[in-house]
């Protein structure tokens, strides 16, 4: 087995390495003068079960390209099997046509990784599980439940007033999920919102009892975390205790950690399947779970050819 870095998250790769006890294979990703993606591997590959980390995050379409190359190179270069594992799956959120004329680009990006020579694809919490259905080859798809559910119960250890709340109607069986895994009982609200346009939301109303609890969202995706923080704001009025959030995939774009070191949460704990910026590690109410030890599981036993699913059960 052999193991690939890309550029986008090189720490979760060495930490998924470690987790393995195998080196990371050696390869080169550079740029030309013109920003052309240029990739060389190593090392021998041939009949090897290689495994690629590259996180689809931003620079996304550098980075996308970057897995596309090195899936192209392993090909060439007789790789029995190659796997994409993709910790964050950038355009997950455009799965379907919200207007005339739009595209599907998640589907089209599952149709260049299959293209470029992918066997298989293991990611992280899809933005939509049905986006496993647009690969045509086999797509493991990892819940972050098993990371964030210790964390949960830790920090809420003794307390009976509890509420997972969902920031929208799409994120109620994420929600659902996390709260069936939890040793301690919790009970369920979301959030009734408006979205005007892309990264701009507006919390209309909260459904179901929050006052007097803890308050704790979950979700897949911050991204400008305008969400986040008017929902926040929104169960505060409405007499929450305390609002945390927890969100698989750290996106953060433009002015969203001072938005969230301003709001009503008390934490944002994310996981590391983006690698975090200095701002990020600056902030003192957001907090990263790693992911690498239920990646490197599951890399283990798709080598080993062992069930994945076990791991959630």
């Amino acid at each position: 087995m052999k193991i690939i870095s890309g550029n986008s998250n090189r720490p979760l790769a060495e930490a998924i390495s470690a987790y393995l006890d195998i080196p990371l294979t050696k390869a080169s990703m550079r740029r030309f003068s013109d920003m052309e993606v240029f990739v060389e591997i190593q090392e021998n590959v041939r009949g090897e079960d290689v495994f690629v980390i590259q996180s689809t995050s931003f620079p996304t379409n550098d980075n996308l390209m970057e897995l596309l190359i090195s899936i192209d190179a392993l090909r060439r270069g007789s790789a029995r099997r190659i796997t994409a594992v993709l910790p964050y799956f950038g355009y997950a959120r455009q799965d379907r046509k919200t207007g005339s004329r739009t595209p599907i680009t998640a589907k089209l990006v599952a149709n260049l990784i299959t293209s470029a020579g992918a066997d298989r694809v293991l990611t992280l919490d899809l933005h939509a599980g049905q986006i496993q259905g647009f690969f045509d080859i086999p797509t493991d798809n990892l819940i972050a439940s098993p990371v964030l559910v210790p964390d949960i119960e830790e920090k809420f250890a003794g307390k009976d007033n509890i509420v997972m709340v969902s920031p929208d109607v799409g994120g109620v069986v994420r929600a659902r999920a996390i709260a069936k895994r939890m040793s301690m009982t919790a009970d369920l609200a979301i959030i009734d919102k408006r979205r005007e346009k892309a990264g701009i939301s507006e919390v209309m109303n909260v459904i179901g009892d929050v006052e007097g609890k803890h308050c704790i969202m979950v979700d897949d995706i911050v991204d400008s975390a305008g969400t986040l923080c008017n929902a926040a704001d929104a169960l505060k009025q409405m007499g929450a205790l305390s609002v945390d959030a927890y969100v698989v995939h750290g996106v953060l774009s433009g002015g969203a950690i001072a938005r969230v070191k301003e709001s009503a949460l008390e934490s944002l704990i994310i996981t590391d399947s983006i690698a975090a910026t200095e701002s990020v590690k600056m902030a003192s109410n957001i907090k990263q779970l790693s992911v690498a030890p239920l990646i490197g599981e599951a890399i283990k036993r798709i080598a080993e050819e062992r069930s994945i699913s076990a791991l959630f059960k």
